[in-house]
């Protein structure tokens, strides 16, 4: 995290939003208020490790009205499959501890011109959805939201939602209740119409049938908005080594088949800034100048990664013997 961007910030409440989820409201520890942000921004949130673990760095996405600046608040869902973030959060993040977090960053941000918004929610991925659905619902926009969770008592702010002047326009959806109120994907996006712009976020495999159901229907890529919260790294058995040259000096660095970009040169002394280490926030988004990436990453459009022009070193390789980097 880039101490020129980091702010410290108290934990002023701590509470259980769900089962298996928790918020945290989050003020400034020197009490002013915190940097503007708008609807779909996240933080990037250093964590305490366990037991000589090291402090960890995660991603959540701001939920609260992006008009208030005395607060972020942030809910985090338990995952058994998590690499250290949720557990820190739910079982050594306490209301009055101080974290370091940075200010707010948007790679999903509203798209202001359209004329309608579809909006798309899994599970932990309300986060971002229901913060837009807020600022859509106070601009007079014309939108429509799905919130899709394994069961009622997973569903994270229902009670904020049914509240709400736009409860009328929100669906639920739960896989553990009948058939016929399930979010159908392929009658939902039958009809991509102009001007009618589609957001999503959540799990992965919920997100891919998403994008690929709205791809395979028609949908304009421009009309697609998107955040993944986290991604596997692939990796392959075929995966070679390959070099990375760096553009400013020429210094030439060998990229092992069993190391990403990130490490082998922060080994060789030059740092990038970065925080998923998953292809997820962009973060560490490299321009490449020649040679063809390898794209493993959930963070950029098909058409971003046609152009071969930028890359992300923390999960990303070469498909050619050398990259040749922006550094």
């Amino acid at each position: 995290m880039s101490t020129a961007q980091t702010l410290q910030v108290r934990v002023a409440a701590k509470s259980v939003e769900a089962l298996d989820i928790v918020t945290l409201e989050l003020v400034a520890v020197d009490g002013k208020p915190l940097p503007a942000f708008s609807a779909g921004s996240h933080v990037d949130v250093m964590l305490p490790g366990d037991q000589g673990v090291p402090d960890i760095t995660r991603q959540y996405s701001l939920c609260n009205d992006p008009k208030e600046t005395h607060r972020y608040q942030i809910a985090v869902l338990r995952d058994p499959a998590s690499r250290g973030g949720s557990v820190a959060v739910h079982d050594r993040v306490n209301a009055g501890d101080v974290l370091q977090i940075s200010a707010p960053k948007n790679h999903f941000g509203l798209a202001h011109d359209a004329k309608k918004h579809l909006l798309l929610a899994g599970g932990i991925g309300v986060t971002p959805i229901l913060c837009m659905a807020e600022r859509l619902a106070q601009t007079g926009a014309d939108f429509q939201m799905h919130y899709a969770t394994r069961a009622p008592e997973r569903t994270a702010f229902r009670a904020r939602i049914a509240a709400s002047g736009f409860a009328d326009r929100v669906q639920f959806h739960y896989d553990n209740a009948e058939a016929a109120q399930k979010l159908d994907l392929q009658g939902l996006l039958a009809k991509p119409a102009q001007g009618t712009h589609l957001y999503v976020c959540g799990p992965k495999g919920f997100m891919e049938a998403v994008l690929g159901s709205a791809r395979a229907q028609g949908w304009p890529e421009g009309q697609l908005h998107y955040e993944f919260f986290g991604a596997a790294v692939a990796s392959s058995d075929s995966d070679a080594g390959f070099e990375v040259k760096l553009a400013s000096s020429g210094r030439i660095i060998q990229i092992a088949k069993d190391k990403t970009v990130t490490k082998a040169l922060a080994e060789a002394g030059v740092d990038i800034l970065m925080s998923c280490e998953q292809g997820v926030c962009g973060t560490c988004l490299t321009r490449v100048l020649e040679g063809t990436p390898d794209h493993r990453d959930q963070y950029l459009t098909p058409e971003e990664r046609a152009a071969n022009d930028q890359f992300l070193p923390c999960c990303s390789r070469a498909k050619t013997p050398m990259l040749v980097l922006d550094l």
